[in-house]
């Protein structure tokens, strides 16, 4: 049973947050909270957020099937981060000019399922 949650415009770089979601792919979902909890990223906050959605989705799944669902059988399928779209602003910089300021955004898919 696939359950999966997508965090979208998340105000993070993808290649910080794909650091954080390397860790926790083809994990156990406990030993994923685990990761997270310690590690010191600013990353680790969405992603936690969307790995508990991603859970509560196969347990809501589980339910509407009429089945029993174990948390502890669960298993960080696949986890994966795509860019958002960038918000482009402009800074002061010198002699009046403007300089460039690309603020980058990031979508964060989360899929877990049984252990096989």
């Amino acid at each position: 049973m696939k359950a999966r949650a997508i965090a979208k415009h998340v105000g993070m770089s993808p290649r910080k947050v794909r650091l954080v979601v390397d860790l926790i792919r083809g994990r156990g979902v406990d030993e994923a909270y685990s990761i997270l909890k310690f590690s010191k990223r600013a990353a680790t906050e969405p992603i936690e957020k969307t790995l508990r959605s991603a859970v509560a989705n196969a347990q809501q799944k589980a339910d509407a099937e009429g089945g029993f669902l174990d948390t502890d059988e669960l298993v960080v399928k696949e986890a994966y981060v795509d860019e958002g779209p960038r918000q482009k602003r402009f800074r002061a910089a010198a002699m009046g000019r403007a300089a460039p300021r690309v603020k980058r955004t990031s979508h964060i898919t989360i899929i877990v399922d049984r252990k096989e």
